[in-house]
């Protein structure tokens, strides 16, 4: 075995146990120690996949730890693993998978040929059920998003139980649930500028997300796809475009037109951008097969071009979106294709209507709407019958 690979193994057991708190996912991960599938921890940079897998490595016995993001493997991952198991080892954890190129046909030869168990991460949302090594039966896929707002208190030393979605719309219960949290609300504008992300709770540095940002671009994208050179020019001035542009009709045709870039060419950097985490694509509610999809940003990528004050009603629908994808609902906006105003977005699952915005927004755009329910969210936050405070809405259930 390799010494360097020895080395590493060992440094990240030691620091993996150093860590006091763990995400929220690690309990779901930890059940499928021990079982035949594979398990694959899906998510952004910077949103403690690596820790997770080193936490993994300390706590569970006879397993092994590999970035491949930092070392260069001398044989390939079947030779490596068939050693592993000759020397006793149960689980592999690899990290950063989609530097390995072929990882998934070393894979499934793993899979079928060795009684190894793999984990893995990858900062990619690369399916892995279009795979032509067909890895679908063989891998369960967690992903990994950063902190809701209740995980992020949680990681400030606050214990705050989640809401349910049937309290948050009761009027009388939902009061009583804002009477408890109002004391956090203050925290919520951290949490929205970058706050979501555990490497910042000691101190948030939004220079570090335009780091984080390149490494996505020039070396993520570019090291798993066929890009040129030119193209990342391009999806740079994408990115850009959109992070200066206010998100209503942010869509493929008004980038395409501004950028003077293809439609084509933008709907494939958007999509590489969606899996990459750095932008949320949510399609019109209907079945008007002419109307494109929305493109919001990830928090808190937008204030790397503008400044919060600038820019607080598209950071506020980045969050409420992001907060609908990290509760698995299905979300789509709202639009009258006669230009009317309407409110913003609605999710399927409950047949409910959200406006997002200020505290003046007022009640006037559902007029008209059918839906079991309607509720404007507010930052501030507000509460009445039809108003909650935006924030409650990342403590969901």
């Amino acid at each position: 075995m390799n010494n360097e690979l020895l080395e590493l193994n060992n440094i990240a057991k030691t620091e993996g146990a150093t860590y006091n708190k763990k995400r929220y996912v690690y309990n779901d991960v930890s059940l499928e120690i021990g079982k035949k599938t594979f398990i694959a921890i899906i998510g952004p940079r910077g949103s403690g996949k690596t820790v997770l897998l080193r936490q993994l490595a300390s706590d569970i016995d006879n397993s092994f730890y590999i970035s491949l993001d930092s070392v260069i493997l001398d044989k390939s991952l079947f030779d490596i693993a068939k050693e592993l198991v000759n020397k006793g080892i149960k689980c592999l954890l690899l990290d950063e998978i989609h530097f390995l190129s072929n990882y998934e046909r070393e894979l499934k030869k793993i899979y079928d040929f060795l009684n190894i168990q793999i984990m893995f991460t990858g900062s990619l949302s690369i399916s892995l059920y279009s795979s032509v090594y067909d890895l679908s039966r063989r891998v369960k896929q967690y992903l990994m998003l950063p902190f809701s707002f209740n995980e992020y208190l949680y990681f400030k030393d606050i214990n705050v139980e989640k809401i349910s979605y049937d309290d948050f719309v009761d009027p009388q219960k939902s009061k009583e649930y804002y009477g408890k949290t109002i004391a956090y609300e203050g925290m919520f504008d951290d949490y929205i500028q970058g706050g979501l992300y555990p490497f910042t709770i000691n101190g948030l540095d939004i220079a570090l997300f335009s780091n984080i940002l390149n490494k996505i671009i020039q070396k993520d994208i570019i090291q798993t796809t066929d890009l040129t050179l030119e193209d990342v020019q391009k999806i740079i001035k994408v990115v850009k475009f959109i992070g200066l542009s206010p998100v209503e009709d942010m869509n493929y045709s008004s980038i395409s037109s501004n950028t003077k870039i293809s439609r084509y060419k933008v709907e494939k950097y958007i999509e590489l951008l969606e899996k990459a985490f750095i932008l949320n694509v949510i399609k019109p509610k209907g079945t008007n097969v002419t109307r494109e999809p929305k493109i919001l940003m990830n928090l808190p990528y937008r204030l790397l071009y503008k400044p919060l004050e600038l820019c607080i009603g598209d950071i506020r629908e980045d969050f409420f979106v992001e907060a609908s994808i990290m509760n698995g609902l299905d979300i789509n906006y709202l639009k009258n294709p006669r230009g009317e105003k309407t409110p913003d977005y609605y999710i399927r699952k409950y047949d409910v209507i959200f406006e997002v915005g200020g505290k003046h927004k007022n009640l006037t755009q559902f007029k008209g709407i059918k839906s079991k329910h309607k509720f404007v969210l507010t930052h501030p936050g507000q509460h009445d019958y039809m108003k909650r405070p935006l924030f409650m809405f990342g403590m969901l259930q």
